[in-house]
């Protein structure tokens, strides 16, 4: 199926993301939804089971801190769109791990630039 547009949603699996996903996936049939999400304390799939079997949706399990997936899937999907949502957002857990909040919201988010940036760098020109 051609889809008009390729969108990649990270931490759509979480509270927010999957009321993002589950709106895309219906509202915007001719868009494919990719979800990227690591499925950690705050990551739920049966949060979208009423979507988990649309033929515009897709699940990938995997860390937004990896450049290298990160760009494989912006390739493998042609995405030309990003929703980043993917973020440690528990103050509790900012306070008991807040590496782990850093990782995640600091380097995550760089991450997902510098392989926007290398995905738009590959692009032929439009």
């Amino acid at each position: 199926m051609n889809f008009k547009r390729n969108i990649l949603i990270t931490g759509g699996a979480g509270f927010i993301g999957s009321h993002v996903v589950r709106l895309f996936v219906n509202k915007y049939p001719d868009h494919r939804i990719i979800n990227l999400d690591k499925l950690t304390y705050a990551g739920n799939l049966a949060n979208l089971r009423d979507v988990e079997g649309a033929p515009n949706y897709e699940f990938v399990r995997g860390d937004v801190c990896d450049c290298e997936r990160v760009g494989e899937l912006m390739r493998t999907y042609g995405i030309d769109g990003i929703i980043h949502l993917a973020a440690e957002s528990h103050v509790d857990r900012s306070i008991e791990e807040p590496f782990a909040f850093a990782r995640t919201n600091v380097m995550g988010t760089l991450s997902l630039l510098q392989a926007t940036k290398l995905h738009w760098e590959s692009l032929p020109e439009r």
